[in-house]
């Protein structure tokens, strides 16, 4: 049975592989078409690496102040206490595996889904900044 569809921050997404699947080793969520503009807050996780796979698309990742381009078959690695971002470039969607050691980052993207037939949203900041320091994730806003 395959996994179900949902938005995190307007975009279509899928859990592969929680906490609960991998011995709390790791989560792994699918990004399946971020848009371009789409553009994550620069945040740091104090529990959690973050990894990206890009499959298809561009984006550019900004990792401890510097920006690096990322396409088809590039891997980003976010270690944690990093501050991180990333932005959805080119003129199609993006589509990334984002890979979590150890778990707790799913959990997170769970607890933000919406309902794959709700309309892209831009992130509500006022949901996002203390769903995000529950789980260990400082959103550095301006």
């Amino acid at each position: 049975m395959p996994d179900p569809l949902f938005r995190f921050l307007g975009i279509p997404t899928v859990v592969h592989a929680s906490g609960q699947l991998t011995q709390n080793a790791f989560g792994l969520v699918e990004h399946l078409a971020a848009e371009p503009g789409f553009a994550s807050p620069l945040h740091v996780h104090r529990r959690e690496d973050e990894s990206f796979y890009i499959i298809e698309g561009e984006a550019a990742f900004i990792l401890d102040g510097k920006w690096q381009r990322a396409t088809a078959g590039a891997f980003v690695y976010g270690p944690r206490n990093i501050p991180h971002g990333l932005k959805i470039i080119g003129d199609k969607p993006c589509r990334l595996l984002i890979l979590a050691p150890p778990s707790g980052f799913e959990q997170f993207v769970l607890e933000l889904a919406t309902p794959l037939n709700a309309p892209p949203a831009p992130p509500d900041l006022y949901q996002l900044v203390p769903t995000a320091a529950r789980s260990g994730i400082a959103i550095l806003v301006p």
